[in-house]
């Protein structure tokens, strides 16, 4: 099929990495596996931080000429197949595609929408309405978590969904394997910034203060306006033991996560978190919570450990089980990279997807 592809949130072609921005891109190398032309139908972006009904009529504005500029063009050179919009949610609506698509009788399909009941207020209430329709609309509504799955389905139970597992690129790992060199190396790939960041990263500090007495030491792979928080949530331990990279491109990653040992990051509010699966590919197991997201991507006693959520001396015990114990480290490393590499891989994506899409799309072109 010809699939118009759009993420209200963050382009595919936004300057600024992201996990959004990954997801977007490796959700379009999936589609064109599985065989279909896929192209970005509009870099619109309607993301806004706070519920202003000044921002959403501009929004609205926007909109209302993006898609008289995008039917000129369906129009003089046809329409796609399908409208695949990534990631609706009350911050970031589609406010182009399901008009689009029903104008034009295309299916529209989302992917990682949601719904949150207490955000219906004021503005966001406005676009909440916006992608509880386009939802309503949607052939299929592709959700990356049994959590999200459920919450949308609570909210709006006569939704169509299908489940699709978080999945990467593994080519940039197939040639890499965690180094043999020894020691107790932790690594931990995350922004800094307020909020669950934030939480995650004084969790962390507080769970290694209680394996102060074992050896290791701590990488981390990220920067942010919170860096001042972060570095003084670890201030008590010496320097030897923290290395801080600040921020990497993408593609530095899997090499530097193959000189670790062992993935750590609580994980607070992780949507899922792609980090946990591009560790376990170079054969990293995870210690982590059992919370939100990540037990999507980690398999609890096989790829790693997940602590009962807010349990700092569980996760401190996590800890210490794999410091002590390399042969245990390997196992579960090894059992880490497989199921990346067999499960969640753009292979696997593409096959779910055309699925997904053998089962609900086809009905509904």
């Amino acid at each position: 099929m010809k699939i118009a592809f759009h993420a209200p949130l963050k382009s595919p072609d936004h300057p600024v990495p992201s996990g959004d921005r990954q997801m977007a891109r490796m959700l379009i190398e999936a589609l064109r596996l599985a065989g279909h032309d896929v192209g970005i139908a509009s870099e619109l972006r309607t993301f806004s931080r706070e519920a202003s009904d000044a921002a959403f009529s501009a929004f609205r504005k926007e909109a209302e000429a993006e898609i008289a500029r995008v039917r000129r063009l369906w129009q003089s050179k046809g329409p796609p197949d399908l409208w695949f919009c990534y990631h609706p949610y009350y911050k970031a609506p589609d406010l182009i595609g399901p008009a689009l698509s029903a104008e034009f009788s295309i299916p529209y399909v989302t992917a990682e929408s949601s719904y949150s009941f207490r955000r219906n207020l004021g503005a966001w209430k406005l676009a909440q309405d916006e992608v509880a329709a386009g939802a309503r609309q949607a052939a299929v509504n592709i959700c990356f978590t049994h959590r999200d799955r459920e919450g949308l389905e609570e909210a709006i139970p006569e939704v169509r969904s299908a489940l699709l597992a978080p999945f990467i690129d593994v080519s940039p790992f197939r040639d890499l394997r965690r180094s043999e060199a020894g020691g107790n190396r932790l690594f931990a790939v995350a922004m800094m910034r307020t909020g669950d960041k934030m939480d995650s990263y004084r969790m962390l500090a507080r769970a290694l203060a209680l394996v102060a007495d074992v050896p290791w030491t701590l990488t981390v792979v990220g920067d942010g306006p919170a860096r001042a928080g972060v570095s003084e949530a670890f201030s008590a331990f010496p320097a030897g033991r923290l290395d801080w990279l600040g921020e990497k491109p993408p593609q530095a990653i899997p090499e530097i996560l193959a000189g670790g040992d062992l993935y750590v990051w609580p994980g607070c509010g992780e949507a899922y978190g792609l980090s946990y699966l591009e560790a376990q590919a170079v054969g990293l197991p995870v210690v982590a919570q059992h919370t939100a997201g990540v037990p999507e991507v980690v398999r609890n006693g096989e790829t790693g450990y997940l602590t009962t959520a807010g349990d700092i001396d569980a996760l401190a015990a996590a800890l210490r089980h794999f410091l002590v114990d390399g042969a245990l480290r390997r196992q579960f490393g090894e059992r880490a990279r497989r199921f990346v590499f067999e499960q969640r891989s753009l292979p696997a994506a593409a096959a779910r997807l055309s699925g997904i899409f053998a089962e609900f799309v086809g009905s509904a072109k």
